[in-house]
């Protein structure tokens, strides 16, 4: 049997190895001991504290001006969805009823309508309506000028001459060519462009004829309108082809491709909502693009 006392016996060779480890780990103390009480260590360490507790602060206030910086974008309250509403502050009740209103194919044409349909709060309406975005067609309904007008008191101004409003789809050439700024090639093109159409559903299509500019926009809208809707031909958007549906102004190669992929994935159009969700289709001309449609 082995005494206890052999297991405490070292050779020459571990008593000195033992020793020299005794020394490093009292040299590490020592050297750990000056160099954490040293000031210049200290200060040093204090600066680069700092230096990260102020870059720390940059990023956080960074991260909040961001979840602060949500810009809204102009957008048609007739065509909010779930997330929109969600995102501009609006509860469940309040959306259920816009898509109430708006299942009936009807639309909300200004922000005082847009309360009384949804019920939202004024607070609410005051901080979203700037944002607001309605055709012009509409706008322009909302502030019709009827510049031949007779005033009934009698005390019209007789040195302005009353506008003779002419039909916009029964208006000829010769009638174009009396705007100042319109001669035989742009009365030709609006004529053509009117041939493409079936029919002018809105003065606002003017915009689109290539060539036109703006004071000669401002004399034609004051000079024609639309007397009597025409009866446009209707484009069945469900059961043409990609070819087919190219034929129509307001539809390129690439919308035409988004209709027939969105129609092989999703099924049939079958609202004016349905037609909004195709890339490229412009929002602001929706509502007169619909009315060449059918569903």
């Amino acid at each position: 049997m082995y005494s206890p006392k052999f297991l405490f016996e070292f050779t020459k060779e571990q008593r000195k190895g033992i020793f020299a480890l005794f020394l490093i780990l009292i040299g590490i103390q020592v050297l750990f001991f000056f160099v954490i009480t040293n000031p210049q260590f200290a200060s040093t360490k204090n600066k680069e504290d700092k230096e990260w507790m102020q870059m720390q602060s940059v990023v956080d206030s960074l991260k909040l001006e961001q979840s602060k910086s949500k810009k809204i974008f102009p957008f048609n309250p007739n065509f909010i969805s779930d997330y929109k509403g969600y995102q501009l502050g609006m509860s469940k009740i309040e959306l259920d009823k816009l898509f109430a209103f708006r299942k009936q194919n009807r639309y909300v044409n200004s922000a005082k309508e847009f309360q009384e349909v949804t019920g939202v709060s004024d607070s609410l309406l005051q901080a979203i309506q700037p944002y607001f975005k309605f055709p012009d067609w509409v706008n322009d309904k909302n502030k019709k000028r009827f510049e031949n007008t007779v005033f009934k008191n009698g005390n019209s101004n007789t040195s302005t001459k009353p506008v003779q409003i002419i039909d916009l789809n029964q208006a000829t050439q010769e009638d174009f060519i009396k705007i100042y700024g319109i001669g035989p090639a742009l009365s030709e093109r609006i004529l053509k462009y009117k041939e493409s159409l079936g029919g002018f559903v809105h003065v606002d299509q003017l915009n689109d004829v290539w060539g036109l500019n703006t004071d000669v926009l401002v004399k034609l809208k004051s000079n024609f309108q639309i007397v009597r809707m025409p009866n446009v031909p209707k484009y069945r958007i469900n059961d043409l082809s990609l070819k087919e549906l190219m034929k129509f102004p307001y539809f390129n190669y690439a919308i035409a491709k988004e209709i027939v992929t969105y129609r092989s994935m999703n099924g049939d159009l079958k609202s004016i909502e349905d037609l909004t969700k195709i890339k490229g289709i412009s929002v602001e001309k929706i509502n007169i693009i619909a009315l060449y449609l059918e569903f």
